[in-house]
């Protein structure tokens, strides 16, 4: 059976171009950008192809191109023109637009050539800032309005963990551990979305420190074995959806009491899950960061 998402509604459109739902009815109505389809009960819907050629559009409209120049190309003409312009463009709307189409389509060389293409530009590292985190958060919202399906998030985030895997392995290669700082790295009880936490990861190692990492859904009692191994940790942490709202209070707490016991112990965390509580609240041992770049000038 073919699971591939082929048709749209104008609010799916909407939530993947950035593209106002009354804009997009309008260059149908007066340049014949777009030709959906009606169902039974005359509501319109969009084919894959009209989903891309409204990406390519958006693109171009983004770079300055006049909604009327672009009406007066064909298909054909409109990808050639992207191609064009995004051989000379900074930005990385044409990627991320590309990244999206990859996981609409579950067209995982799709995903490779893009990300290839950018490899060509720039570092790993830049990539994961510039391209991919602003990815992940388009995805997530993605995700929560219903326009893609858990299916989608999984295929795209099953290819990024890839590629982290494939060049903090490289870094560990590379890399020799040359200061005795120690990092624990784990998401707490039923916590899974670690992307973040595997990026924090890579810059640890690639800055010479020793990072720990113990991965998704962690109990406190295994923190607890490590304290006796290493006499200076910071752990880190990342809470996306986990601990929930009623429940972090008591999880701060119990990570205090726990794991706080040694003086030389201290917390880093993440996550959005931090904006549910008072950060001037926290001990003085627990130090949240608003994003992974901030966390990274720390170390």
């Amino acid at each position: 059976m073919n699971n591939v998402k082929s048709t749209f509604s104008i609010k799916d459109l909407e939530n993947l171009t950035g593209i106002k739902a009354h804009t997009i009815r309008i260059w149908e109505k007066r340049y014949n950008l777009l030709q959906p389809e009606r169902t039974d009960t005359n509501i319109r819907y969009y084919s894959l192809s009209n989903l891309q050629k409204l990406l390519n559009i958006s693109y171009l409209n983004s770079n300055g191109y006049k909604i009327s120049k672009i009406a007066g190309l064909d298909n054909d003409g409109i990808r050639a023109l992207v191609k064009d312009v995004a051989q000379n463009d900074a930005t990385n709307n044409h990627a991320l637009d590309a990244f999206k189409l990859s996981m609409l389509n579950f067209d995982q060389k799709l995903f490779y050539d893009t990300y290839n293409g950018l490899l060509k530009e720039k570092s790993f590292t830049e990539m994961f800032y510039e391209d991919l985190i602003p990815l992940l958060s388009e995805i997530g919202l993605l995700w929560q309005t219903d326009t893609i399906t858990p299916a989608h998030e999984h295929f795209l985030t099953s290819l990024i963990r890839q590629k982290i895997l494939i060049n903090t392995e490289k870094i560990q290669a590379e890399n020799q551990v040359t200061t005795d700082k120690i990092f624990v790295l784990y998401l707490p009880d039923n916590e899974v979305h670690e992307l973040g936490l595997m990026l924090i990861n890579y810059e640890i190692i690639a800055r010479g420190h020793q990072s720990i990492f113990l991965g998704q859904s962690v109990p406190l009692n295994s923190l607890r074995d490590i304290l006796g191994y290493y006499d200076d940790i910071t752990f880190v942490s990342y809470f996306t959806v986990k601990p929930e709202k009623d429940q972090l209070e008591d999880y701060i707490k119990d990570f205090t009491e726990e794991i706080l016991i040694k003086d030389s112990a201290r917390l880093w965390v993440l996550g959005r899950m931090l904006e549910e509580i008072d950060l001037n609240s926290l001990p003085d041992r627990i130090i949240p960061f608003d994003t992974i770049k901030n966390l990274v000038k720390k170390l």
